[in-house]
């Protein structure tokens, strides 16, 4: 049987302690700020007994299953071949079994991954990171449920479109320039989801486990949530709005913001305005000053500038998520 107090030492495609660090999927060390490699032993066996205990059926096969997959040479791509795998001590037949009998308690293992040591900011805040990633299966055409999901560079550096199945992924980071980050979290789209409702009940499941693991308490720095252009930001920020959370997402560079409303006069006619001037991303004379300026020096891209701008927001119509609203909320960034 599968032994959740023995951690197996990784080959190029798995997880695990090796002498210079953790091993990451890619194969590449990766250097923990844990120097203590008893600790981080512990840790990893810790987690392999909670992993071991989240399997209700067929556990010792699963179990043998999970070490084959990572410590595999390779990519795998045969069902056969993991039995072979040395970590593997069972015959063939496992494998069968792990796959069809096995069964997995989602929620206890969501836990277990949220009380694990994670990955933090320099200045000790939690960074969680979303992206929708989707595994291709242009050629499994009796899968239910594919949706197209867009590619580049997989012909001619074309940008394609092929079916396959959307996956909503939840990681924690760190600071600094490392391959290394901890899942947390992954989620299915079915046809039709809304990926902004989905990535928000996602993340506050996620954030409510960390909340239970200690992993953020009351006076710890809000948590940072990082999306990319495809998402939604004002929508996924006011889905979140009740949470210790700050939402922080590149926008599209033809976006127009709004400023504050102006203070209404006392007798001046008509209703009181909403929204201020424009903010053309495109146009740098509707910007104005900044609220904060920083300069910093780079070894590879010279001298970089950031500005920011406070209290911007977008003008909210009766469109796409926002067509059954009633009275458009006004969601100012901080």
């Amino acid at each position: 049987m599968g032994d959740p107090d023995v951690t197996p030492e990784p080959n190029n495609n798995g997880w695990g302690v090796h002498s210079t660090g953790w091993f990451v999927n890619s194969g590449n060390p990766v250097t923990l700020s844990i120097t203590d490699r008893a600790g981080a032993r512990g840790d990893l066996s810790a987690f392999r007994r909670k992993l071991y205990h989240c399997v209700t059926t067929r556990p010792d096969a699963v179990f043998e299953l999970v070490d084959a997959v990572l410590c595999a040479d390779g990519p795998v791509r045969s069902l056969p071949e993991l039995s072979l795998v040395a970590e593997h001590r069972p015959g063939h037949g496992s494998v069968y079994a792990a796959l069809d009998r096995g069964r997995i308690d989602v929620d206890r293992l969501r836990r277990a991954l949220a009380a694990v040591p994670l990955p933090r900011a320099a200045d000790g805040r939690v960074v969680l990171a979303v992206d929708i990633t989707c595994w291709l299966r242009p050629e499994a055409h009796t899968c239910p449920q594919r949706i197209l999901g867009h590619t580049y560079g997989r012909a001619k550096n074309t940008h394609q479109m092929i079916p396959g199945w959307p996956f909503s992924v939840v990681c924690a980071l760190e600071t600094g320039r490392s391959s290394w980050t901890a899942p947390l979290d992954a989620v299915r789209l079915a046809p039709g989801d809304d990926a902004a409702e989905v990535t928000a009940a996602q993340l506050r499941s996620v954030i409510g486990n960390l909340i239970i693991a200690g992993q953020w308490r009351p006076g710890d720095p809000e948590i940072w949530v990082i999306a990319d252009a495809g998402y939604d930001r004002p929508r996924l920020a006011f889905l979140l709005a009740e949470l210790p959370v700050r939402v922080l997402a590149r926008m599209r560079s033809d976006r127009v913001l709004r400023r504050p409303a102006p203070p209404w006069l006392p007798g001046t006619k008509g209703r009181p305005p909403r929204h201020g001037g424009e903010f053309v991303f495109g146009d740098p004379t509707t910007w104005g000053e900044p609220a904060t300026e920083t300069r910093t020096e780079t070894r590879l891209y010279g001298p970089t500038r950031a500005r920011s701008w406070d209290r911007l927001h977008p003008r909210l119509t009766h469109r796409s998520s926002w067509v059954a609203a009633g009275k458009h909320p006004i969601i100012e960034a901080p």
